[in-house]
Parts: C-alpha cells; sequence; structure tokens
C-alpha cells in the first residue's frame, strides 16, 4: 500500500490523530496537510507524554518522516517552540522534520488581529483561539500572505513583510480601534526563520519523489480542500474517512467513530 488520506468528514476533532498514530508505524512519511496549531495530538509512550500540535506524531517515531504540508499555516515561533520540546525529550527531528516553503506564515500581527475581533463582535464571540489561524487563511485567500520560502531570502522577505505591516497597522487603527504597531515582528520573525530554515523544502517534490522510489506515506486532511491530498503517481489509494458522531443521536449512541476506508483507481 502506497498512500493513505486520513480525512476528517466533519468540522474538526473527529479523532483525525489517533488514526494517523495507529498507521504511522507503518509508514514512511506522515504529512499533515492543512490547519494549524489551535488543535492538539497527545501521544503516550511508556511513561512519556508527548502534546503536539503542529508537527505530524510520526516523528515520535525513530525512522519515520514528519511533513508539514502546503496547506498548513504555520506560526514560526510554535514550530520552534515544539522542536525544542521535542528535543529536550531526546526526540531528535534533524533530517526527517520537512516544513513546505509555500505553506504560509502566522505572525504575532494575526494573533492580535484575532483577539481584537474578537472583542469588537461583543456578544456574538464565536469562540476563536486567538492564534491568528483564521486570519492568517484570510491572507493566503487574499494573496497577501507571506510563506515558509520567503524566510530564506531576509531582504525579500523584509520588502514584502512592509507592506503587510503598514496595511495591518491601518486595519488594526481603523476596524478595532486597537492602536497597535507592528513593524517590530518583522525582525522577530527573520530570528525564528533562522531556527527553521534548514527544515524548509519543497514537500510536494520530496513526497513526490519518496513515492517514485517505493516509499509509502499517510496524511490527514479536513473534508473542506481535500483535493490537494489525492495527488499520487501510483495506481492505488486507499482513503480512511472518520466520523465522530454526536453523543445525542440516539441510534449511534454507542458508536464514536466510524472509520470507512475504501481503495479508489487513480
Amino acid at each position: 500500500m502506497k498512500s493513505v488520506v486520513v480525512v476528517g468528514a466533519q468540522w474538526g476533532d473527529e479523532g483525525k490523530g489517533k488514526v494517523v498514530d495507529y498507521l504511522s508505524g507503518s509508514f514512511d512519511y506522515i504529512a499533515r496537510v492543512a490547519g494549524g496549531h489551535n488543535a492538539g495530538h497527545t501521544v503516550i509512550i511508556g511513561k512519556d507524554r508527548f502534546v503536539l500540535q503542529l508537527i505530524p506524531c510520526g516523528i515520535l517515531r525513530p525512522k519515520q518522516h514528519a511533513v508539514i504540508g502546503t496547506g498548513v499555516v504555520v506560526d514560526p515561533a510554535a514550530l520552534v517552540a515544539e522542536i525544542e520540546t521535542l528535543s529536550k525529550a531526546g526526540v531528535n527531528v534533524s533530517g526527517r522534520l520537512h516544513v513546505s516553503n509555500r505553506a504560509h506564515l502566522i505572525f504575532p500581527y494575526h494573533r492580535e488581529l484575532d483577539k481584537a475581533a474578537e472583542i469588537a463582535r461583543g456578544a456574538n464571540k464565536i469562540g476563536t483561539t486567538s492564534r491568528g489561524i483564521g486570519p492568517a487563511y484570510e491572507d493566503k485567500m487574499a494573496r497577501r500572505g507571506l510563506r515558509m520560502c520567503d524566510l530564506l531570502e531576509p531582504e525579500l522577505f523584509r520588502k514584502k513583510a512592509a507592506h503587510v505591516v503598514a496595511e495591518k497597522n491601518r486595519l488594526a487603527k481603523g476596524a478595532y480601534g486597537a492602536d497597535i504597531d507592528f513593524s517590530h515582528e518583522v525582525e522577530e520573525t527573520l530570528k525564528l526563520g533562522e531556527k527553521i530554515r534548514s527544515y524548509i523544502c519543497d514537500t510536494a517534490e520530496l513526497l513526490n519523489g519518496a513515492l517514485g522510489d517505493g516509499k509509502s506515506r499517510a496524511s490527514a486532511c479536513r473534508q473542506r480542500k481535500s483535493s490537494t491530498c489525492w495527488e499520487s503517481p501510483k495506481p492505488t489509494l486507499r482513503v480512511s474517512v472518520v466520523v465522530r458522531f454526536r453523543p445525542r443521536c440516539p441510534i449511534l449512541m454507542r458508536r464514536k467513530y466510524a472509520i470507512v476506508e475504501k481503495s479508489l483507481a487513480l
């Protein structure tokens, strides 16, 4: 079996992480397709407890590679913190962690704008985690976001960031009445970029090359935008769809999860 895709068929928290963790021992590459660090997957190995929010859980296995894909929005501070936490626990990610050069960045201003927007909603708050994930995706869709590859060229990064930061300063004051200056965040992000630049690569080329060499992969994604998961040069793909049923449904009270697998001819 070359590829398995684990698709969450609802709105997140269906249990994708548990399924991927179970499968990861049988695969060479474990990839995350989308999302940010608002999620959390706890893995207990013996007496050790690991909480992962960005890096796929396959990294905890000594020979497996973990891939943060193009659709993920990455907070450099959160990624550096997670790498350091794993390192202190004796998990070496060097040479096994790969971050897409096309993944978009979460800046501190995304977090601040997320908080400001939530406060401005008053009684109509939506319960955001205020980690900047939504605003980062907004910038991605508006084609003004900065990506991991921009960190590799500091001067170009500064030039691009200057335009974005000026816009965010105006937005914070004009839309939310928050007088915030984001200009200092550019250099802070570049410093973090130095710590993660060795992990940045073209993950599409990496995974397709690995498949061509006979390696296998498992990836997790949500239902929407899941078409990015289906690219494979091999003839067969096995998809695991994970659905978590709501407890108040009387017919399905005894079934918390349903996993449906189907082989597809590509």
